[in-house]
């Protein structure tokens, strides 16, 4: 720029983010220089050798050794006829740093499908037509396709009356705008068999009149036809198999008798002043989903002015201020299927036997208190619904009581009331006490979400976990496995976090930092028993794209057959909240030994395309 005679000059300086291909870290060229016997090349023997030495001696064949080199090849290399057979030092790395050559975990079915139902735990859903939080968000057959797709067995539908004629699923008198029944049904026949071929529970919360009732077993037989599965759960000593019940469609309810004659007594929650378990060890959740301070508002004042219930006042904290709410009793305390449905006669007489013979899982909690709810019969299979809250009180008083009667029948467990923004809670209760069925709301996001999505990455991601032994033995007297007895370490894993990659591809380049590269630290623990669950952190390293850590940890597991190996990335900032980077949940007793390439997937679990960790497992 020229200005009365002189110069100025403006200097413009950038920096460029600098991204190179991964070497191999020192672990790779161990492993290589070891069964490569300290050649330039692996031989498909040799790979095979490695692959049966970290199976534990089967399991792989030279054949499938052969086809991994030359997939390898295939991809590394852009070829189709190779000149070799072989393997580099960097192809060898290419193939350890494939997530779909190298997983942590396998992918197919392997438990064995043929015991009773009863025996598994199940993917279940809360709340299954619900978009967002309990108490505004829409109603959509939507988020119903959705979690079948990603492997949900079981899914609930309220039923409510639309006019006199009329069926639809609404979560009960909110702001939640309805949905029609037949659009959701339709919704479950197109996908509940898209991603397992394992049978779909239907547990249904029924508000209808027994006309209502009998267009609802029209509506069902006519949708799903010969994919239903009728059974006779009254008069049966035990259920079906997964493997039998396969293409199968089970409707689990109140037979309509129940709904009628429905206790009216409320079993009050005194567990909602302790502490959620929103915030533990691994830290505090995600952002709430409902998000804004006029949708909390709106919500407020549509339940202090609703005359429809009873109602008690809630505070509940938004924004860092508390709101008073009034609120539903029975919605706070109690699921709906458990108090029943008031919205019709009780001295209306029984008139649809078409509905009741659609059951197949018979729901109800018998008069008499828990302690009775939990008496097992050994002529009936029935299930049993409990909030999280009652759920702990039950494992407390009667935690031996809780696991005989998961051996034979279905306990399903649902969120507490106040969980208005579709949060979950801890699963690990659960599934240390035998239940089936740990209801969670899969329309959010969280920790806890992550633990379940986890849980059920096991046994090639079919919806069904196969209890461990130690929840359905029976000793010589009678004895059973308790849930509140500490145990001795039964296994010890050793977790080495090797290095990372792929952010570059998954995030623009200037997410994390907008003038350097990003300062990766891992977060890894275990999430099970009480004396498993713990944390751990790896150093940060600042300014690299593909960060080396080279640090392991040891964990000694009591409960190994119910441990979920945690993993999160973070990226390190030192004026404002770290970022997140990614994150991941996996069945201990599923993981492959030795180097794994482990991918990373998003906050609502969907997984990322390339970023990834270079991790080693051990169990010593």
């Amino acid at each position: 720029i020229q200005e009365m005679g002189s110069y100025r000059m403006c200097l413009v300086f950038t920096r460029k983010f600098r991204v190179t291909e991964p070497d191999p870290v020192d672990d790779v060229r161990h492993v290589f220089q070891k069964y490569a016997e300290g050649e330039a090349h692996m031989t498909p023997e040799q790979l095979q050798k490695l692959m049966a030495d970290e199976s534990g001696g089967g399991g792989s064949s030279l054949e499938d050794a052969e086809r991994i080199v030359d997939e390898v090849l295939r991809r590394k290399h852009h070829i189709a006829k190779f000149t070799r057979r072989n393997l580099t030092i960097e192809d060898f790395n290419y193939l350890l740093f494939s997530t779909e050559l190298n997983p942590p975990i396998g992918d197919k079915v392997h438990q064995n499908m043929d015991a009773p139902l009863s025996h598994y735990f199940i993917f279940t859903g809360h709340n299954s037509y619900l978009t967002g939080n309990q108490l505004s968000s829409n109603c959509s057959d939507l988020p119903i396709a959705d979690a079948l797709r990603r492997g949900v067995r079981v899914v609930e539908l309220d039923l409510w009356p639309r006019g006199n004629d009329d069926v639809c699923v609404n979560h009960g008198r909110t702001l939640t705008k309805p949905v029609k029944l037949g659009k959701c049904l339709e919704s479950i026949k197109a996908n509940a068999f898209a991603t397992s071929k394992y049978p779909v529970i239907i547990t249904l919360e029924d508000h209808l009149t027994p006309k209502l009732q009998s267009k609802v077993a029209k509506m069902i037989t006519q949708t799903f036809g010969d994919m239903l599965y009728y059974h006779d759960s009254e008069s049966c000593k035990e259920f079906p198999s997964p493997e039998e019940l396969k293409g199968k469609i089970l409707i689990s309810t109140k037979p309509p008798k129940e709904y009628l004659e429905a206790n009216d007594a409320k079993e009050k929650d005194n567990g909602e002043k302790g502490k959620d378990s929103d915030e533990d060890v691994w830290g505090k959740e995600p952002e709430e989903l409902i998000s804004t301070r006029s949708e909390l508002e709106k919500v407020c004042n549509f339940l202090t002015t609703t005359k429809h219930h009873t109602l008690s006042i809630q505070m509940v904290m938004f924004d860092s201020e508390w709101f008073q709410v009034a609120t539903n009793i029975s919605y706070n305390s109690q699921d709906d299927e458990d108090r029943g449905s008031r919205d019709f006669d009780a001295s209306c007489p029984l008139q649809a036997p078409e509905y009741k013979r659609l059951i197949a899982i018979h729901a109800g909690k018998p008069k008499g208190g828990l302690r009775m709810a939990l008496k097992v019969d050994p002529n009936k299979i029935r299930r049993l619904s409990l909030s999280e809250q009652l759920l702990e009180k039950a494992v407390a008083s009667y935690g031996a009581d809780v696991i005989r009667f998961t051996q034979k029948n279905f306990l399903r467990i649902y969120p507490k009331g106040t969980r208005f923004n579709s949060s979950n809670y801890k699963p690990q209760v659960g599934w240390m006490s035998g239940a089936q069925m740990i209801a969670f709301n899969m329309q959010g996001y969280g920790r806890a979400l992550w633990l379940m999505q986890g849980m059920f990455r096991a046994n090639g991601g079919c919806g069904y976990v196969k209890k461990p032994d130690f929840l359905m033995s029976v000793g010589p007297n009678g004895q059973v496995f308790d849930p509140n007895e500490n145990s001795s370490p039964k296994k010890t894993l050793k977790v080495k976090v090797l290095m990372g990659d792929g952010w570059h591809l998954d995030f623009k380049k200037t997410h994390f930092d907008l003038y350097s590269p990003p300062d990766f630290y891992v977060r890894v623990g275990i999430a099970g028993a009480p004396a498993d669950e713990t944390m751990e952190k790896t150093e940060v390293k600042y300014d690299t794209w593909t960060p080396i850590w080279n640090q392991e940890f040891t964990f000694k597991l009591t409960v190994p057959e119910l441990a979920l190996l945690r993993v999160e990335v973070h990226e390190y900032d030192a004026n404002e909240k770290d970022d997140f980077g990614g994150q991941t949940c996996l069945p201990v007793s599923e993981l492959r030994q030795g180097i794994r390439a482990v991918p990373l997937f998003n906050r609502k679990g969907v997984k990322y395309s390339c970023t990834r960790l270079l991790m080693r497992f051990d169990f010593v």
